[in-house]
């Protein structure tokens, strides 16, 4: 349904034909926003709130005026900051500098600047076996805080046939609960049957149960455990829902690394699109998750927030802001001034192997801008005496690129994975882990 966007430009009125909620004149006496393509690409202005000629979503921002760009020559020539040289200046020259001093100042603006910081009264979580069916298949169950009616973690654990020692895991950060979990179809390709096949186990639990993905729901799932009754949401330094899923997550790591028949040092975990970047941000804080699958994690994910393509951190601000701390608001329009970029993101997971896709017909997610930040984590991994990607050469499509550490694969598809996608996820963290000598 359209609607009037309206602006005030020199005490003129302009009207624009938009999809969403309703703007009235009334707003515009009272908040005056920049004329729509202030930033970004004015040609695309006719198809804001639709798609352009191309199939890509085209979006206003409407505090900074940005209508979408995907024109390379729009792309406006960026700087990344270093990973390797601290606040101060210094370059970071050993990897002992890396982890007690660059690592944790990089990890700390993260925590109280974009995804926002667990409060320390965050509640612990019960775990309990509920139910176990024919196909080793357990219902787990996590009680989050004491009160008997506190909002509980669901989480389906099945295990692979014929167990004789610990296996890998891999933790599958999904939209649908575990009364939705799909069916596999005859036929068509199943990617939990692939990871049971390969001898791992596979946990599957949704992102609801941890928290609700929807504006101002501040008092429901885990972070209304945390509120004081004077809070109405988190501090703006404290957690978004981004940062609840990943806490989840570790939580849920507390329970797996307990059973005998997990073998905690092979913890893996995967998510698609916002649970894409979940699965970035609960590795780049937990070490014993030991490799990562983000699967289409576009912008504030994996994508460069200083590369104009796509969605941009002021469409994430303004049409997700609960997924984010309150204080990502304050980068609004001011990527270039922000000491990090999603390079630095990735460097956190260094030298953990990692692996990233993207798709053609995704541009919205900026899947170059995906690669770009996997290269420049690159120096942060060699520091580490791991592999970089070992190229800076966007690859052709569905010619996956993979070094010991790090993969990325750009395939003809959209905001998805593809079946390659989990076969060679797989593959990769198996050779990663039979070449550790700890």
């Amino acid at each position: 349904m359209n609607y009037r966007f309206i602006t005030s430009l020199k005490g003129l009125f302009i009207t624009l034909s938009l999809a969403s909620t309703t703007i009235t004149a009334q707003d515009s006496i009272e908040t005056s926003y920049p004329t729509p393509g202030t930033t970004g690409n004015t040609d695309n202005i006719p198809f804001i709130g639709k798609r352009d000629a191309n199939g890509n979503p085209v979006r206003l921002a409407r505090k900074t005026g940005h209508v979408s760009n995907y024109d390379e020559a729009r792309v406006k020539d960026y700087k990344l900051p270093d990973p390797l040289r601290s606040s101060d200046g210094k370059s970071i020259e050993t990897p002992d500098v890396w982890w007690h001093k660059r690592r944790s100042e990089i990890l700390e603006f993260y925590q109280n600047q974009i995804y926002g910081r667990i409060p320390s009264n965050a509640p612990n979580v019960s775990w309990n076996q509920v139910s176990i069916d024919n196909e080793e298949t357990r219902l787990i169950e996590g009680r989050m805080g004491t009160s008997p009616n506190a909002p509980k973690i669901r989480v389906n654990l099945t295990l692979p046939k014929d167990i004789s020692k610990p296996v890998p895991v891999l933790l599958n950060l999904s939209f649908f609960g575990v009364d939705r979990q799909r069916t596999p179809v005859p036929g068509r390709f199943d990617s939990r049957s692939e990871v049971l096949e390969r001898g791992w186990a596979f946990a599957h639990v949704g992102y609801g149960d941890i928290q609700p993905d929807r504006a101002d729901h501040w008092k429901e799932g885990v972070i209304g455990q945390t509120l004081k009754e004077s809070q109405s949401k988190p501090e703006d330094h404290e957690w978004g829902t981004i940062s609840a899923w990943a806490w989840g997550a570790s939580r849920l790591i507390d329970y797996l690394e307990t059973l005998d028949h997990i073998d905690a040092k092979r913890m893996s975990i995967t998510g698609a699109s916002r649970l894409g970047k979940t699965a970035l941000w609960a590795a780049a804080q937990d070490q014993r998750i030991a490799a990562v699958f983000s699967i289409v994690p576009g912008e504030m994910g994996a994508s460069l927030i200083r590369r104009d393509w796509g969605e941009t951190l002021d469409d994430m601000a303004q049409n997700f802001s609960w997924q984010f701390a309150g204080n990502l608001q304050r980068w609004v329009g001011k990527w270039d001034t922000l000491p990090v970029d999603q390079h630095m993101l990735i460097s956190l997971i260094a030298p953990r192997p990692i692996y990233i896709n993207g798709g053609i017909s995704d541009q919205w997610s900026d899947p170059k801008g995906e690669f770009l930040a996997m290269v420049g984590a690159g120096p942060v991994y060699l520091l580490l005496g791991a592999e970089d990607l070992g190229t800076t050469d966007v690859p052709e499509l569905d010619q996956p690129v993979i070094s010991s550490h790090m993969a990325f694969h750009y395939h003809s598809k959209g905001h998805q994975s593809v079946p390659e996608d989990w076969k060679l996820f797989l593959d990769f963290a198996e050779q990663h882990f039979a070449s550790r000598t700890e």
